[in-house]
């Protein structure tokens, strides 16, 4: 496959599911997919022997992050993000507009760019979408995104149409700026939750033309069913020949919704965030080990788990690591319940593969834990 081919490999006669490959420098990626968040090139917890080992293709790092510290001077002189970390699949680098934009307080924007301030020491920086592309072609990764204006839920109609015309005018930008023909850089749809703004946004971005789309402004406070609302005519609108990125959302019945809806890639912090505080994922919904219920329950975390830590670790085991608040506890259940998402990924592509891909979800939504979700 040449690269950034997106080839669509099957598709579900009752949903808008698909199933597909999209080639990167460090190799093709087959979607849907989970990607595990490495904020500053590292999984909390989690090493990347062990990533491989659960089936992940992608990892997540993120700009704002990494441009502060250690700075993306030295990544670059490290060899890139992939010799950094120790990664040799594929890494996807957020532009950092999200963390930026989250900084309301402290932040100046005007169209030329945005000044914020850092969170280690608390200096000044401006960031243009050429200031951004020069530091995501530092760091490496195979597939970035463009600096955009996210705005928050909620938010007036004005506002977030400012942010819509703003992100592609920066999208424009970024494009032009960006050099490196070892990295595909995403466009990313904004609006809110406005039907009429979305499609401007698709449209605008779909002119620029980019080799993927990021569906972004979601997860930001806004209602689950509202969100799937307003992204149902977004993945509509967008180019079928091109992978769909749904940035931030990694609850497993929202990702099964939206891979429905024809969505292909997808983040989130949540399993490994959720395993920090001694709460697994599994078939039966969310456990949260501090229950003393757990405490001579020697059966594995979840029975219906093919992941190493299921075969090997009992639940009171596990209890007993998260009450004493050893390290482990949070490595062990992060691998858990990335292994959770990942694996559903693949059984979304083989259900799609299989024609049954209606039948998966309506399954999953009759299991004993979705109501957990």
């Amino acid at each position: 496959m040449a690269l950034f081919d997106f080839k669509l490999v099957s598709t579900d006669p009752t949903t808008a599911a698909r199933a597909a490959t999209f080639a990167t420098a460090h190799g093709v990626v087959e979607t849907p997919t989970f990607m595990p968040v490495g904020t500053r090139a590292t999984v909390k917890g989690v090493t990347p022997e062990q990533l491989r080992g659960i089936g992940a293709q992608v990892v997540l790092a993120n700009t704002y992050h990494l441009f502060l510290r250690p700075g993306s001077d030295i990544v670059r002189e490290a060899g890139g993000l992939h010799r950094f970390m120790g990664w040799d699949r594929v890494i996807l680098t957020d532009s950092g507009g999200f963390q930026v934009f989250s900084l309301a307080d402290t932040l100046k924007l005007t169209d030329d760019g945005v000044e914020f301030r850092s969170i280690v020491d608390g200096a000044k920086h401006f960031w243009t979408p050429e200031d951004n592309m020069r530091i995501q072609e530092d760091l490496g990764a195979d597939i970035i995104m463009q600096l955009d204006q996210c705005p928050p839920y909620p938010a007036e109609r004005e506002f977030v149409a400012t942010a819509v015309r703003r992100s592609a005018e920066w999208a424009a930008r970024c494009k032009a700026a960006h050099v490196r023909e070892d990295q595909a850089l995403f466009g990313i749809v904004q609006g809110g939750v406005f039907e009429d703004l979305r499609a401007e946004s698709v449209a605008r971005l779909a002119e620029i033309g980019f080799p993927g789309y990021g569906i972004g402004g979601y997860s930001v406070g806004e209602p689950h069913d509202l969100m799937l609302e307003s992204l149902a005519p977004v993945a509509e609108l967008l180019p079928a020949d091109r992978p769909r990125y749904l940035m931030g959302v990694g609850n497993p019945t929202t990702m099964l919704e939206a891979i429905a809806l024809g969505v292909d890639l997808f983040d989130c912090v949540l399993p490994t965030r959720t395993a920090r505080t001694g709460t697994a994922f599994s078939s039966e919904g969310r456990m949260n080990l501090k229950n003393a219920k757990y405490a001579r329950d020697f059966g594995p975390l979840d029975p219906a788990c093919t992941c190493p830590v299921c075969a090997t670790y009992t639940r009171a085991y596990l209890r007993h690591l998260v009450t004493v608040k050893e390290m482990l506890a949070s490595t062990l259940l992060s691998i858990h319940n990335l292994h959770v998402l990942v694996d559903l990924a693949r059984r979304a592509r083989e259900a799609i593969a299989a024609g049954r891909y209606g039948a998966f979800v309506h399954e999953w939504r009759e299991g004993p834990g979705a109501d957990d979700y």
